[in-house]
């Protein structure tokens, strides 16, 4: 049923840009290039055109490796041609281009040039030229030049709630990295389940990977080192970095199963099995709490080579630290006073923030955490990811401290309904359409009038897994909403326009079709 309806949709598409195209000559990109300038004529491909690509041997081979598995198996040159090749350039800067992954897209009726200051330029170069190539293997000459308005681009995803196995991680990463996503955020840790292995504490996957689900069935799963390694070296391949989450000091329950000391009363306990706020919390009174933390830190930095550190800091009720001798210990030691701001529990997880971020500088990580680490006093060099609403990140913003914008009320949670809930799977609830996802704009006006908006690098959708039942399910929340949020981060804002991105999206459904892709299709 799927398929027809995209035949029709796309056959009603076709035909109005075969109109349209006796006017102007149109692109069928997503996300829309800053520019193109589009004329009569085109590049044919055959079986005879060649490859050519002059940058560094590390992005060479990638690039190449890459064009190889592409639809379009291009032979590479053996020495420099003009004439029926496709060539990449890296050269060392682009006129009236700022970004290192922006790109010039040249084609002539003889070749085909894309021009970068890095490999990512070129990848994102190679992108658009892939979305250009019609059923008839040809190219509209013109000239395509394109930067990316934020330099964030990323997408979460929680196999806590619900394990996503390795190959549908690559799936994902292949298929962001057609749009231009070049953030992968991975919520490695949570109440229902542990994912990472970590040797020097084997019931962390032992105990806390799996749990028994209210069927009485046992549920689990987790990466290996070598599957994580894996993974990250995939994502780089494609130009996309991963950023690791390990929740502090809330949203622990799993590992607390494994190593109930980690908790206040240190009472035994299970992966919870409801979705929602656990009470039961790490204990920032106990120095063993940091000493774990940091042990773990110290094998998870290895394998992820990004600048980023995601270390949580949401939903971590207080309420046990009230009543716990060993935290108001701590709280009296390091001299953290209520005030008509912040309680002193508050200030002891802004203490805890602190301590994370101290001991990820050692390593040479920044630390992103959720909006509530703004409670208690945000830390030095942290960047606030602004879920609750945008106040969080307008007021880390205001503080001179750099935000992500990810706002659940404002379409950046894509595990809400986009259709009607009679006939979807079961979700969380709420109603998120892909106009509205679309319509949103990362950079508040006060920031703006403020002089702040360079506070704002990005923005994120995120994909939490409660009711992501199976990767189909999953599929089907994420597209294509997740390529709305491409355009966002990458288009400028005068340069959006929904109605044409409804066009240009039948296009993407035929690289989401390559990929077998499970998206939704809007209802009439």
């Amino acid at each position: 049923m799927r398929k027809l309806t995209l035949l029709a949709s796309v056959a009603v598409s076709l035909l109005l840009a075969g109109c349209a195209k006796e006017q102007k000559e149109t692109l069928s990109v997503i996300p829309v290039p800053l520019s193109a300038d589009l004329q009569k004529g085109a590049f044919q491909l055959n079986d005879q055109t060649k490859l050519w690509i002059d940058a560094p041997q590390e992005d060479k081979t990638r690039l190449a490796d890459y064009i190889a598995g592409s639809p379009f198996q291009l032979d590479a040159a053996l020495e420099e041609v003009v004439d029926n090749v496709v060539i990449l350039q890296q050269v060392d800067r682009l006129p009236d281009i700022t970004s290192s992954e922006g790109y010039v897209l040249e084609v002539t009726p003889k070749q085909v040039k894309i021009r970068a200051a890095s490999g990512a330029g070129l990848f994102y170069g190679v992108q658009t030229f892939l979305q250009m190539v019609n059923e008839k293997k040809e190219l509209p000459v013109g000239t395509v030049t394109d930067e990316p308005r934020f330099a964030y681009r990323g997408m979460m995803l929680d196999p806590c709630r619900h394990f996503i196995p390795v190959e549908n991680v690559k799936k994902q990463l292949d298929v962001l990295s057609l749009f231009k996503i070049n953030t992968f955020h991975w919520h490695l840790t949570d109440d229902q389940g542990w994912r990472i292995e970590i040797k020097k504490y084997p019931k962390l996957t032992e105990i806390g990977s799996k749990r028994i689900d209210g069927e009485g069935t046992e549920y689990g799963g987790f990466y290996t080192q070598e599957e994580i390694k894996d993974i990250v070296a995939y994502a780089a391949e494609r130009f996309i970095t991963v950023i690791p989450e390990l929740e502090t000091p809330g949203h622990e329950l799993a590992a607390i199963s494994a190593y109930p000391e980690l908790s206040c009363k240190g009472q035994p306990t299970t992966p919870r099995i409801i979705w929602g706020v656990e009470d039961i919390v790490m204990c920032p009174g106990k120095e063993d709490m940091f000493k774990f933390l940091e042990d773990v830190v110290e094998e998870m930095v290895p394998l992820f080579p990004g600048t980023y550190f995601h270390i949580g800091g949401d939903e971590c009720p207080k309420s046990s630290w009230k009543n716990c001798p060993a935290c108001q210990a701590r709280i009296k030691a390091e001299g953290l006073k209520t005030d008509k701001n912040h309680t002193a529990e508050e200030r002891l997880q802004s203490y805890v923030i602190q301590r994370m971020e101290k001991m990820l500088a050692k390593h040479g990580k920044k630390i992103i955490g959720w909006d509530e680490i703004l409670e208690g006093g945000l830390s030095p060099e942290a960047t606030v990811m602004s879920w609750r609403g945008e106040a969080g990140g307008i007021a880390s913003a205001l503080q001179d401290h750099d935000a992500i914008m990810t706002p659940g009320g404002n379409g950046m949670y894509l595990d809400t309904f986009q259709g009607d809930s009679k006939i979807e799977p079961v979700s969380i609830g709420g109603y998120t359409l892909l106009e509205k996802v679309y319509s949103y704009n990362p950079v508040p006006d006060t920031l703006v009038t403020l002089g702040k908006d360079k506070h704002i690098k990005g923005v994120q959708a995120n994909h939490w897994s409660e009711y992501m039942y199976n990767t189909d399910i999953m599929e089907y929340r994420m597209y294509p909403r997740m390529l709305a949020v491409s355009e966002i981060a990458w288009t400028p804002l005068d340069k959006k326009d929904y109605k044409d991105f409804e066009r240009r999206i039948n296009n993407a459904y035929v690289r989401l079709d390559g990929h077998d892709v499970n998206y939704h299709i809007p209802q009439p």
